[in-house]
């Protein structure tokens, strides 16, 4: 019997009572992610039963600036409650709502990453414009501090303005007229077969003004599995088919998320990949709220340490006034 065999009809017994559970948001984009896991669950136990569990979350709630009611933690604290309690047998988040300022709840893990996904963010625009021909005054919706910090360094005369809802929803308010472009990212749309809606991929390399960039978020595009770690056998299943890659790349910039300690009003930015000789190469950038002021760290380390790297890009963002700027946006 082969070690996969064995790990199938370990993961059968496991669940032999009723079909294996997995908390989920309710969004369309959850929903869709929740399925990439769920193929990558029954590719190693086939015929599994599963069931998605969905959980309508804090966040998917509230349509109202997420700092006044405690941060991204709303994004996940039904889910991470439902697995603590047993209620579901293992978890999916979007990995960039996963808060990086307070700990994963005691007993759980991630255990997993998906491959990752394209990061780039895009401009989305009722009449096929890009960024650089819309008029002043333009209203540009983005429910992301960091895109609207970025954007407002190389167009301070748009509106941004917050928008919340599910990616389908904004794109309705669009349509009606209530925005003249949308910031979102490229992999959501691509999971929701929305790809054709892109009028302009911003580049992610940061160019100091001379070209509209927008650096990722930490855990941008990455699909994450959280488990309870008492679970031996369901962890073990999600570690199986962990992308290695994504997740060392997941250590590194969470690692520097936590070492700054932002919250979620705080326009962080971080993206680690892997070069082609085979090093991990990881930026880091905060910055104000208006993006008129900003820090830039870049290092490269060794794939078998990423969380050192992730901490020495925090330090020398620190060392250049990070503290202050993250700081003044909670204010």
């Amino acid at each position: 019997m082969t070690t996969t065999m064995i790990q199938a009809q370990a993961v059968s017994d496991r669940v032999a009572d009723g079909p294996l559970r997995i908390g989920t948001r309710t969004t369309p984009l959850a929903l869709a992610q929740t399925r990439r896991v769920v193929d990558a669950i029954q590719a190693r136990v086939p015929g599994l039963p599963v069931e998605l569990v969905k959980i309508r979350t804090t966040a998917d709630l509230w349509s109202g600036d997420l700092a006044r009611i405690g941060g991204k933690s709303n994004f996940t604290k039904e889910i991470d409650h439902a697995l603590v309690r047993g209620q579901v047998d293992l978890a999916v988040h979007s990995l960039k709502d996963v808060p990086g300022d307070v700990p994963l709840p005691a007993g759980t893990a991630l255990a997993a990453y998906l491959e990752r996904g394209d990061v780039h963010d895009v401009v989305v625009t009722r009449d096929g414009r890009p960024l650089a021909d819309l008029p002043a005054g333009a209203k540009v919706g983005s429910s992301s501090v960091r895109r609207r910090a970025q954007i407002g360094l190389f167009r301070p005369d748009l509106v941004v303005e917050r928008v919340r809802g599910g990616v389908d929803r904004r794109l309705e308010k669009l349509d009606a007229g209530e925005y003249d472009a949308l910031l979102l990212a490229r992999a959501g749309l691509e999971r929701l077969g929305l790809a054709d809606r892109v009028t302009e991929v911003l580049p992610t390399v940061w160019s100091d003004g001379a070209t509209p960039a927008i650096v990722p978020a930490v855990g941008a595009a990455i699909i994450a599995v959280q488990v309870r770690t008492a679970d031996a056998v369901i962890t073990e299943l999600a570690e199986s088919f962990s992308h290695e890659p994504t997740a060392i790349c997941a250590t590194a910039e969470r690692a520097l998320l936590h070492a700054l300690r932002g919250h979620c009003n705080s326009p962080i930015a971080g993206h680690c990949h892997i070069t082609p000789d085979r090093q991990l190469s990881l930026v880091g950038m905060v910055f104000s709220r208006d993006g008129s002021q900003w820090v830039h760290a870049h290092r490269w380390g060794a794939l078998d340490d990423p969380a050192s790297l992730g901490v020495a890009v925090a330090g020398d963002l620190l060392h250049q006034g990070a503290r202050r700027l993250i700081e003044a946006t909670r204010k």
